[in-house]
């Protein structure tokens, strides 16, 4: 029987990425979107009819009916991949105090209430994997993104902290922290400011939704059986730590 994998913001560039090669690793994949029906379609189509849910992640109770629709359906997920996230690229005195809560409710209340539904499941099989989808921002902060490097630092701290606790279970719980990669978040940036981020990447090139997706394959595989609260960051050189 094949193992199910949900990821969330599947309808995004990384999220599809992971999406895709998932189901070539041989996982059955579960696609959530929230505003993009039309690529969570096209992907669903594309990946052989994968089943795809919509869930507003500002929306806790839109969440829990997600997950009731795929327990009952699915019997649970082996793997989660939280990779729904919102940015938000501007002064800090400038951010209204709504768009601040929507940001954290998106980046880390979803994944909170992701793990809450998914993790009874894995506990009662005594396995299973959790992959956070963070940022380098939240590993070294950016000028700008001040809201958005906190959400992502909570999300790193959130991995640290629940592989601690699932550890006995038998379930692991990774971060995966991207540098700069060529996907949509970055059209709100001027050609000069990516020339700028791709500069001071040390490789002289910035990331393709593949790095991070093929680093999920691996920490999803069994090879990655003894690694656990670890934060692994694709990014080119970008921070070194």
């Amino acid at each position: 029987m094949k193992k199910k994998a949900l990821v969330t913001g599947a309808s995004g560039g990384i999220g599809s990425e992971i999406a895709r090669c998932l189901d070539r690793d041989g996982f059955e994949v579960l696609l959530h979107y929230n505003r993009a029906r039309e690529h969570a379609a096209g992907l669903s189509d594309e990946l052989g009819g994968a089943p795809f849910f919509r869930a507003d992640f500002e929306n806790p109770s839109e969440i829990e009916s997600m997950f009731s629709e795929i327990d009952e359906a699915h019997g649970g997920v082996d793997l989660l991949v939280n990779n729904a996230g919102l940015a938000y690229y501007g002064l800090l005195t400038d951010m209204k105090p709504e768009d601040w809560r929507r940001l954290f409710a998106v980046n880390v209340d979803g994944a909170y209430h992701c793990c809450r539904l998914a993790i009874p499941n894995m506990v009662r099989r005594k396995s299973g994997k959790i992959i956070n989808i963070a940022s380098v921002w939240g590993l070294c902060g950016a000028s700008c993104e001040t809201a958005y490097s906190a959400a992502k630092s909570a999300l790193i701290g959130f991995t640290k902290a629940l592989a601690k606790e699932l550890g006995p279970s038998g379930i692991t719980v990774n971060c995966v922290a991207p540098g700069v990669i060529m996907t949509g978040m970055l059209d709100s940036l001027a050609d000069e400011e990516i020339d700028s981020l791709r500069t001071q990447t040390p490789l002289g090139v910035l990331g393709k939704p593949s790095d991070v997706a093929e680093l999920v394959s691996f920490l999803a595989s069994d090879k990655a059986g003894f690694i656990t609260g670890q934060v692994i960051s694709p990014n080119g050189g970008f921070v070194i730590s």
